[in-house]
C-alpha cells in the first residue's frame, strides 16, 4: 500500500502533469474535441455523399475532407490566436502561430476574456489544462462551420475556387465573430449569450452559405428540380454521427467536466429527440407520409436551436425550443421559402438557411428569453437572465437581437467580398459541360460503378456484365426492381 502511494505521488508530481492540471477536465475537453471531431470526419463527409445525386457522392465528400484539412493548418498557424488570442481591435485578435511549445504546454487561457467592470471578481477564462487542448477544441468548431457552408453550395461549385475560399473565410469572417462572442470581443463584454455556437457556427455558416449560392450560382436546373439521396440509409448513419457527436459540442462549452456541462448534454438530446418529432409530425399532416430526410434535416435544426443556451436553460424549456424549431424552420423550408422571390432564386443546395441560419437566429433569441438565473451564474460572473424571468431580461433579449444583425451583416459582406475577389482569378461555378457528367469531370473518380442516378436497371441501355460461367436470372415477380444472377457451378 505505501509502495503505491509512492507511486502515485510521484506520478502525481511529475513534469507531464503540473500542479494546475485536472486530469478529468483534460480528458473529457479532448473527449468532447473528438466528438465534435468526428462530426466533421466522417460524419459530415458520409452525410454529404449520401445525401446528394449520386453524380456528386466523390465532390461532396472531398469538400468537406478538404476544409477540415485546410481549416487545422490555418488555425495553429495564424487564426487560434485571431480568435481567442490579443486585441487587435474590438472584434479581432492579433494573429500568429499556436505552434510553440511553451505556448502549447502552459496553462489554457483567454488573454481578453475577463469581464471589464468586474474587478473584484477573477472570471479570466483559464481552464485546468494545457493549451493545446483548448486550441484543438476550438479547431473542430472553426472545421465544422466551413463544411456546414459547403451545403448550400454543393453540386456546381468549383472545387478550385473552394479550395481558395475556405482559409480566406476562416480568417476574414469566422475568426471575427468567433473572438466578438466568445474571445473576449466586444460582443462578448457587452452581456452577449452563445452558450456554444448558435451565432458563432449556425447562424454565420447559414447566412454565408446563403450567400456564398448566391455569387457561385444555381445547380443545372436537372439537378435542382431532381436531388435524389443516392443512399438514404447511409445517409442516416451520417446524421447519427453528427447527433451523439452534439455531446461534445455542447457538453464542451464550459470548459470542464461540471455540472452545467451535464444539463447541457441532457438538453442538447431532449431538444433534438423533440424537434424531429415535431418536423416529422409535420411531413405527415401535411404530406401524408414521414420522410427520412425530413427526420435528419428536423433533428439538424434542434441541435442547432439548442446550441446557443444548452446549459442556459431548463430542460423543459429545451423542449418547448426542440417544438419551435421543429416548425419555424420547417414553415420556412416548406412555406415561406416557396413565395419568397429571393430564396427561390438563391439555390441553397441543402437549406443550410433553414436548418442553420433561421434555427440557430431562434435559438439565440429564445435563449435570450428562457436563460434561467441560476443556471446563468454557473458560468456567468454577472445577473444574466432571460427575459421571462424579469429583471434585466428584456435588456439580455434586446442584445441577443443586435448580435445577431452583427453576425448577419459581417457575414454578408466578407463572404461577398471574398467570393468577388476569387472570381478575378477562378470562376466559382463549373461550366455546364462538366455539371452533366458530375464527379468524373471534376475528379476523374465516381462513387459508385453503377447506372444512373434514380434509373431503374434496363438490359438494352445499361448492359449486364456476364461470363461463361453465368447468366441472368428474370426479375422477380416479388420485388419491385429485384434482380439477380444464376451461378452455374
Amino acid at each position: 500500500m505505501a509502495a503505491e502511494q509512492i507511486a502515485y505521488t510521484v506520478q502525481e508530481f511529475a513534469p507531464a502533469v503540473p500542479g494546475w492540471l485536472n486530469k478529468g477536465d483534460n480528458a473529457w475537453q479532448m473527449t468532447a474535441s473528438t466528438l465534435v471531431g468526428i462530426q466533421s470526419m466522417p460524419g459530415l463527409v458520409i452525410l454529404y455523399a449520401s445525401i446528394v445525386k449520386k453524380k456528386w457522392a466523390v465532390n461532396s465528400a472531398f469538400m468537406a475532407l478538404y476544409a477540415f484539412a485546410a481549416v487545422l493548418i490555418c488555425w495553429v498557424l495564424l487564426c487560434y490566436r485571431m480568435a481567442f488570442g490579443d486585441e487587435l481591435l474590438p472584434f479581432w485578435g492579433k494573429g500568429a502561430p499556436a505552434l510553440g511549445q511553451k505556448y502549447l504546454l502552459g496553462r489554457a487561457k483567454v488573454p481578453e476574456s475577463k469581464h471589464r467592470g468586474y474587478n473584484d471578481v477573477d472570471d479570466i477564462t483559464e481552464p485546468l489544462y494545457p493549451m493545446a487542448t483548448l486550441v484543438y477544441f476550438q479547431f473542430t468548431f472553426a472545421a465544422i462551420t466551413l463544411i456546414l457552408l459547403a451545403g448550400s453550395v454543393l453540386g456546381r461549385m468549383n472545387i478550385r475556387a473552394w479550395m481558395a475560399f475556405v482559409p480566406l473565410w476562416l480568417i476574414f469572417s469566422y475568426t471575427v465573430g468567433a473572438f466578438s462572442l466568445w474571445g473576449g470581443g466586444f460582443l462578448y463584454h457587452w452581456g452577449v449569450i452563445d452558450y456554444s455556437g448558435g451565432y458563432v457556427i449556425h447562424l454565420s455558416s447559414g447566412i454565408a452559405g446563403l450567400t456564398a449560392a448566391y455569387w457561385v450560382g444555381p445547380r443545372l436546373k436537372c439537378d435542382r428540380e431532381r436531388f435524389p439521396p443516392n443512399n438514404v440509409l447511409l445517409m442516416l448513419a451520417g446524421a447519427g454521427l453528427l447527433w451523439m457527436g452534439w455531446s461534445g459540442f455542447n457538453g464542451g462549452a464550459p470548459y470542464a467536466a461540471n455540472i452545467d456541462s451535464s444539463i447541457a448534454v441532457l438538453n442538447t438530446n431532449v431538444c433534438a429527440a423533440t424537434s424531429l418529432l415535431v418536423w416529422t409530425s409535420l411531413d405527415v399532416v401535411f404530406f401524408g407520409k414521414p420522410s427520412v430526410v425530413g427526420a435528419v434535416q428536423g433533428m439538424m435544426t434542434g441541435l442547432a436551436c439548442i446550441t446557443p443556451g444548452a446549459g442556459l436553460v431548463q430542460s423543459w424549456a429545451a423542449i418547448v425550443m426542440g417544438m419551435l424549431s421543429g416548425s419555424i424552420p420547417w414553415v420556412s423550408m416548406m412555406v415561406l421559402h416557396k413565395k419568397c422571390s429571393l430564396l427561390q432564386k438563391v439555390d441553397d443546395a441543402l437549406g443550410v438557411f433553414h436548418t442553420h441560419a433561421v434555427a440557430g437566429l431562434l435559438g439565440g433569441l429564445l435563449t435570450g428569453l428562457l436563460a434561467e438565473p441560476d443556471l446563468c451564474k454557473l458560468i456567468l460572473p454577472f445577473d444574466t437572465r432571460g427575459a421571462f424571468y424579469g429583471g434585466n431580461g428584456g435588456v439580455q433579449f434586446l442584445k441577443q437581437i443586435v448580435a445577431a444583425l452583427f453576425v448577419i451583416t459581417w457575414n454578408v459582406v466578407s463572404t461577398s467580398i471574398i467570393l468577388l475577389f476569387i472570381r478575378l482569378f477562378i470562376p466559382l461555378r463549373m461550366p455546364d459541360n462538366q455539371l452533366e457528367i458530375g464527379d468524373d469531370a471534376a475528379h476523374g473518380e465516381e462513387a459508385y460503378a453503377l447506372w444512373g442516378d434514380g434509373e431503374k436497371y434496363d438490359p438494352t441501355e445499361h448492359g449486364w456484365h456476364t461470363s461463361q460461367f453465368s447468366e441472368v436470372a428474370a426479375p422477380s415477380p416479388y420485388v419491385n426492381g429485384a434482380r439477380g444472377v444464376t451461378i452455374n457451378l
